[in-house]
């Protein structure tokens, strides 16, 4: 070989490595706004590597906050109370769960109450009060002009542990007033801290 066909040689071997490396350089710059391109693995996982690995575990649902949760009554009843808010309007809303511990089912409708102007509320949580021990205050449940308590009324006997949600309102006690009792039917006592609205 002559030193003219190896010059040429040479040329073209630097030619294709120059072209060679613009290609790799437009495609490692093509479009990605400047971004480092994803690691792509060409061998897949065996399949002990992929036993292996972690698997997404499921995010935790927060826990219910639980301000208090008596047991009793004849039909050994649940009731839980999740919040106690203070409203703007000068309303306390207060709800929670209630859960039949009873074997059979369970109708609450002594839990309305014994006042003759919420008898008709059957099974409801219209026999709910509070009490403010330090302010020496009940308050009973509010409701409108028909007798139809603020709160919420059951659609039914519960079956076997069965557990619905409620709530129900009262006027709010002063602003001072941080605790109060909730009292209703033959369960016991259930003192419960205020939280104010937003």
């Amino acid at each position: 070989m002559n030193v003219r066909q190896t010059m040429k040689a040479r040329r073209a071997l630097t030619a294709v490595v120059v072209a060679t490396g613009l290609v790799l350089t437009v495609a490692g710059c093509g479009g990605d706004g400047g971004k480092k391109p994803d690691a792509v693995s060409s061998s897949s996982p065996t399949e002990g590597e992929a036993e292996d690995k972690p698997k997404d575990e499921e995010p935790e649902a927060p826990e219910e906050q639980v301000l208090a949760e008596v047991r009793g009554g004849a039909d050994n009843t649940t009731l839980t109370i999740n919040t106690a808010v203070r409203d703007e309007g000068g309303f306390l809303t207060v709800s929670g769960k209630v859960k039949n511990g009873k074997g059979g089912s369970w109708n609450p409708t002594p839990w309305r109450g014994q006042e003759k102007e919420l008898s008709g509320n059957s099974a409801s949580m219209a026999g709910a009060s509070l009490v403010d021990r330090s302010g020496k205050k009940k308050y009973l449940i509010l409701r409108d002009t028909d007798g139809r308590c603020l709160c919420t009324q059951f659609s039914g006997a519960f079956r076997a542990e069965e557990e619905q949600t409620w709530f129900a309102q009262f006027p709010a006690p002063p602003a001072e007033t941080a605790k109060v009792d909730f009292q209703i039917a033959d369960m016991p006592v259930a003192t419960i801290e205020i939280s104010d609205g937003e």
